[in-house]
């Protein structure tokens, strides 16, 4: 199994079937293979788990895997035994197995067959297991989810604290550490606690520009949810509250008014949650009501909205759980409903724990605050949390930045704010400095004689509102820095000591009195444009039309017709066979195939109501023309080589497929079965096929998870041709 002398770009492909890495991928491979202690930073979905999986089954040795959840364990071992051969490759210990099951887990590593061994951090703690695991060849650590160190993480384990003295006891190896949020106080705890503070560091990009921020008030919540959902019928979401009960209410409001939803939370049984959960996955519901209990592990690609019903506890929780949408790169719609009242709900949770932990939750509630208030750009203000700057002061896509904002003439306030954080002497919080500003009483001004200050009261003359602005732009804007360590105190950074001297024209954001919606309300359903969908009701209608002749099919159903082309009928209503041709996606085959219903439902509802089709007012969609179109068509009738093909126009094979799959998008039937009957046994093409005929989605990604690295991305690319070609066109 082992293999030292091949590059990891040779092992990726024949390990797991993929021709190229993805992102820092490789250099984090070749980071661990060099023995450095590495430092993984990278948002879920981008590929964490083979940056060390892969090195694992390169190297001699065994690598221990420390994982917090046995369900995930397991679900990575039965990953790692499709394509590792036999089922030794990798195992888990933990409290979940026999004796005699353990004892099997043993030998198999002292063999020298297993490359992952993966462990929950309390198994660590057992004696017998420190004395196993200092007898044999380990590779390297992993420590996945290793945001659970820190008390600053979201998901703090006080076992994992442990694990560096475990680690000393058993040996000293090199390690890898691995998380998908954490902000820089939560990186600085990781490297101290493991003690690898010369680690290669590699942090992936948290900008997620796909997805739309948004904040609304908090009023008529369940009405205002109902109507967004309704306006984006029949796609994917999920919508977060703390509460079961909440969960439970919002859930039976959603069917009352004829969504397809369901509740999701830990106090149901599990068979029920699973049940609850592939409906979701199998789009017999469109969207699930939960706790955060749900999402972990689900990879659903085209969740295309996520609600918080209540704000979460912490802007990492909040940046994990709207990152559930647009994974597949397309929309991605993020609203959260905000009431300070929830916060102090929150607060009140905080009641009885140790002081330390109470004032780092006081302070990760204040910067959700900050964030749901504040009149910035919502994306910029995210990323600085996470310790990445966006350029610029307008992203486009979050609803500060879409809807106009005021903007004032800040020099005089921010010199005035930044003296005011000086004068205090560079100890106070953000609220401290605002109450020293407005003039006001209160104790921690007493004790601290801010009464005495010569900025006390200066600027009485704006509220509070207008002042933590300030300071948070002023904190964004590189002016002050807040400190964690003492729970969020100010003070100044060289950039605010230099304006301070010097003082010049600065434009910062007003914030924004958040009016409510006065749309009126007597009907729930709104009419307007949801998604791509010009007429949202015959969409929803086109879209049940397709899961029924999916079903009749036995079909999935983006092989009848996918969102795109139900979207353009949508605004071009086709109503004969020829006219569906033109419809991108479309071709004479598949609208022979499975256009008469569609066309007929069109028909009557043109008819039914009204529709005047105007074809001179409408825009198409051109679908990406081929230059080789004909070449291409005319010599794979010939049964010409692929590769032929290739050479012939100076492809590559890539280039060629990509071809390929224009052609066939376009709705033109490709017979390639003679190229494939060499490439693939029979009964191999037919996994294959059966794999496509009842996957939710045509994603080669998705089909090569499935496949477990059996398939190369090129014969499943190439399979996929087959199937669109015999079954969709």
């Amino acid at each position: 199994m082992t293999n030292v002398d091949i590059s990891p770009k040779e092992a990726l492909e024949q390990f797991f079937g993929f021709t190229k890495f993805k992102g820092d991928q490789e250099a984090i491979v070749q980071s661990v293979l060099d023995g450095k202690d590495t430092f993984v930073i990278m948002p879920t979905g981008g590929g964490k788990s083979l940056c060390y999986q892969l090195p694992a089954l390169m190297q001699d040795g065994t690598a221990i895997v420390v994982s917090p959840l046995i369900a995930l364990m397991k679900n990575q071992v039965d990953l790692l035994r499709g394509f590792g051969g036999e089922n030794g490759v990798a195992h888990f210990l933990n409290s979940s197995l026999t004796r005699g099951e353990a004892q099997r887990v043993k030998e198999d590593i002292r063999a020298g067959i297993t490359k992952l061994l993966y462990v929950a951090p309390e198994s660590l703690t057992k004696k017998e297991n420190v004395e196993f695991l200092s007898d044999i060849h380990i590779s390297f650590f992993a420590i996945d989810e290793a945001h659970c160190i820190s008390e600053w993480g979201h998901d703090f384990r006080p076992e994992y604290r442990r694990l560096r003295t475990i680690f000393n006891e058993i040996k000293r190896v090199p390690m890898i550490a691995l998380t998908a949020t954490a902000t820089e106080k939560v990186q600085e705890d990781i490297l101290k606690n493991l003690d690898i503070p010369g680690a290669n560091v590699f942090k992936a990009s948290f900008n997620r520009p796909n997805l739309y921020y948004e904040v609304r008030p908090k009023k008529d919540v369940v009405r205002e949810i109902i109507r967004f959902v309704k306006q984006h019928a029949g796609r994917s979401g999920i919508i977060y509250c703390l509460s079961r009960k909440k969960v439970e209410e919002i859930a039976e409001a959603l069917t009352v008014n004829g969504i397809k939803a369901l509740p999701y939370h830990a106090g149901m049984d599990a068979s029920q949650r699973a049940s609850h959960q592939d409906r979701f996955l199998m789009e017999d519901v469109d969207v699930i009501v939960a706790t955060i209990a749900f999402g972990m592990g689900i990879d659903k690609p085209d969740v295309r909205f996520v609600i918080h019903h209540d704000i979460p506890k912490s802007l990492e929780s909040y940046y994990q759980e709207t990152g559930r949408a647009g994974r597949d790169g397309g929309e991605g719609k993020c609203v959260t409903f905000y009431s300070y009242k929830d916060i102090e709900k929150l607060e009140k949770f905080l009641q009885g724990k140790p002081v330390a932990e109470q004032e780092i939750g006081k302070q990760l509630l204040a910067d959700t605050v900050s964030y749901a208030e504040t009149g910035m750009c919502r994306r910029k203000y995210l990323l600085h949390y996470f310790g990445e700057e966006l350029p610029g002061d307008n992203c486009g896509a979050c609803d500060n930045c879409v809807n106009p904002k005021e903007y004032f003439e800040a020099k005089n306030d921010l010199a005035l704010m930044l003296t005011a954080v000086k004068e205090s002497k560079e100890r106070h919080k953000a609220r401290f400095i605002c109450d020293l500003l407005m003039g006001q009483e209160t104790s921690e001004i007493k004790n601290y004689k801010g009464d005495k200050l010569k900025t006390y009261g200066a600027g009485s003359d704006k509220g509070d509102q207008h002042w933590m602005a300030v300071v948070r732009q002023a904190n964004v804007g590189g002016f002050l820095h807040k400190d964690i360590e003492s729970y969020g105190n100010l003070s100044l950074t060289a950039k605010g000591k230099e304006f301070l001297k010097k003082p010049v024209s600065i434009t910062f954001t007003k914030e924004r009195d958040r009016v409510d919606d006065d749309t009126p309300d007597d009907d729930i359903t709104v009419n307007g444009k949801g998604g791509g969908a010009a007429d949202e009701r015959l969409m929803q209608m086109l879209k049940d039309l397709r899961q029924s002749v999916a079903k009749k099919e036995k079909l999935a159903p983006y092989v009848i017709f996918q969102d795109p082309s139900l979207e353009e009928m949508t605004v071009r209503y086709p109503i004969t066979v020829e006219e569906l041709t033109q419809i991108t996606g479309v071709g004479m085959g598949k609208a022979q195939k499975f256009g008469k219903p569609f066309i007929d439902l069109i028909g009557k509802y043109v008819e039914e109501n009204e529709i005047e089709r105007a074809d001179d007012t409408v825009v198409r969609s051109v679908v990406k023309k081929s230059s080789n179109k004909v070449h291409i068509i005319q010599n794979i009738d010939k049964r010409l080589a692929l590769e032929s093909i290739a050479r012939s126009k100076g492809l590559t094979m890539d280039a060629l497929i990509e071809e390929m799959e224009t052609i066939v998008s376009s709705g033109t039937r490709l017979d390639i079965n003679y190229h494939l009957d060499e490439m693939l046994e029979e009964d191999a093409q037919e996994e294959i096929m059966d794999y496509f005929r009842n996957a939710e989605s045509d994603s080669i990604d998705e089909a090569a998870k499935e496949f477990d690295g059996d398939y190369t991305e090129e014969e499943l690319r190439l399979m996929r041709l087959r199937f669109m070609s015999e079954v969709a066109n």
